[in-house]
């Protein structure tokens, strides 16, 4: 079974076709495909999808991101190592210069960050940029590709993946997790993006995706920020954000400076 109905050739052909198109994208390189894969072939993905609730290697539960990760490649099933293995050869590499017109890309064969992504309800994952540097070979991350697996994915479950314009203004592209949809999108300190606000799915559902970053061997001059070559994720709040942080703040500052006893009768009053 083939990943892509397409010729080497002609997925190379189609890279360079859209380009233009990807490179002017607002507000920074990017661009997303539909049923870019063969379907048949990404249920078998969909179907070893490890239930990260039961047991994720990365959890996060913080205010800045509630999601589970998995770590590596141990957690995945034949199909998907088989698919993400593809995902990091030549012939996808080759798509993804001419796509996106960055040479020399390199594939990272530790899935440091990348790999299963699952998100439940409530959770989210709000506006960053990326960290820039891999934390092993300390090659620079240029590309972030993202696969949704999430079937029967409907616009009230959220769980849209956003990209914001540099100044933090708003929001320039919302792009809805469906089954088969492939968004790339270029990283630099300022490609700022997430999915900001919890997920609305229904209880029984959650929300899927795979990761996978690519590298070079340094970044373009303009690309470079002076005291930030190598920098962690950066957190940015919109509006709604801060004041939520703000909230969170001043409950945990009154957690802290409140005797137990009060608090006790606090809670008891409420209740």
């Amino acid at each position: 079974m083939t990943f892509i109905d397409k010729s080497v050739e002609d997925l190379k052909a189609f890279g360079a076709e859209k380009q233009s198109e990807y490179r002017s994208a607002d507000p920074f390189p990017n661009m997303y495909f539909d049923n870019f894969f063969n379907a048949n072939m990404l249920k078998e993905v969909l179907n070893e999808f490890p239930d990260l609730t039961k047991g994720a290697d990365i959890k996060f539960n913080d205010p800045n991101q509630i999601k589970l990760a998995s770590k590596g490649e141990y957690r995945f099933g034949d199909r998907t190592k088989e698919f993400m293995h593809y995902l990091n050869s030549q012939p996808f590499l080759e798509f993804l210069t001419n796509l996106t017109g960055i040479e020399n890309l390199i594939p990272d064969p530790f899935f440091d960050g990348g790999g299963c992504h699952q998100i439940q309800p409530g959770g989210m994952l709000k506006l960053h940029a990326d960290f820039n540097k891999h934390p092993i070979t300390k090659l620079d991350r240029r590309l972030n590709v993202l696969i949704y697996m999430n079937e029967d994915w409907k616009e009230e479950y959220g769980g849209h993946f956003e990209l914001w314009d540099k100044d933090m203004k708003e929001s320039r592209k919302k792009i809805l997790p469906l089954f088969n949809r492939m968004a790339l999108f270029t990283t630099t300190s300022f490609s700022y993006h997430g999915h900001p606000n919890p997920l609305t799915c229904p209880p029984d559902r959650t929300r899927k995706s795979l990761a996978l970053y690519y590298y070079t061997n340094g970044r373009p001059e303009e690309e470079v920020v002076s005291g930030i070559e190598d920098h962690n994720t950066i957190f940015k709040y919109r509006k709604e954000d801060n004041s939520s942080r703000f909230k969170t703040a001043m409950k945990e500052t009154i957690r802290l400076i409140t005797p137990p006893i009060l608090l006790k009768g606090l809670s008891k009053a409420k209740g």
